[in-house]
């Protein structure tokens, strides 16, 4: 038998997702994403990514956090605009947008006071991740690192999770000035979680239609 007979078919093109798909899937996605932070901040771990970084920060100058963020993400905005295209940068301020709202509805609906911490960093960071991800594949992010980790997949080829995971690491370990040790251990390997799940999921060739 010729080679050719068991070589694989070429990939047909990429279906892109509708615009009622991506609707759904950027609600679904920030939803997900921001209980996971609830099960982690109720863990009182450390949170990696920008509002990790702002969070940080803010203790230092002692400015508000709203502030802070919006100083620190306007940079990646326009990195993301100059990049990615306005569509994008619509698409993440949405994300975003509707990231903070269900952040803030959860501890009206979960009473978390029990929550196990190793239970609820382990857990939180994945679903964090499954969320990232969906929003991700939507042709979105939650700005910030997103952006910076997009655009490293899309222009060298590196693996979005593993630049998230390099920033979400240099913020944890930062962390180590002001929050226990073992805080920070706890931390670091919900990070790893996190970004095990973009690494294994989101990667050059395995999902064209959300590059």
């Amino acid at each position: 038998m010729s080679t050719a007979a068991i070589d694989t078919p070429p990939p047909s093109a990429a279906v892109r997702h509708s615009p009622a798909e991506n609707i759904v899937g950027i609600l679904v996605g920030t939803l997900v994403a921001s209980l996971g932070l609830f099960l982690i901040n109720s863990a009182g771990a450390v949170t990696g990514g920008t509002a990790g970084l702002v969070l940080l920060l803010a203790q230092v100058l002692h400015w508000p956090f709203a502030v802070i963020f919006a100083v620190v993400n306007l940079p990646f905005a326009v990195l993301a605009w100059t990049r990615k295209g306005w569509s994008f940068v619509a698409s993440s301020v949405i994300s975003v947008s509707l990231f903070s709202t269900f952040s803030l509805l959860h501890p009206k609906f979960i009473e978390a006071a029990h929550v196990n911490p190793l239970y609820a960093v382990l857990v939180g960071n994945l679903a964090a991740g499954i969320g990232i991800l969906i929003v991700f594949r939507h042709h979105s992010s939650l700005g910030g690192f997103n952006v910076v980790a997009l655009l490293c997949q899309d222009r060298l080829g590196w693996r979005a999770g593993y630049v998230l995971l390099g920033l979400d690491a240099t913020v944890v370990a930062l962390s180590a000035l002001t929050a226990p040790l073992h805080t920070v251990l706890l931390s670091a390997a919900g990070v790893v979680i996190l970004n095990v799940v973009l690494v294994m999921n989101h990667r050059p060739g395995r999902y064209p239609a959300a590059l």
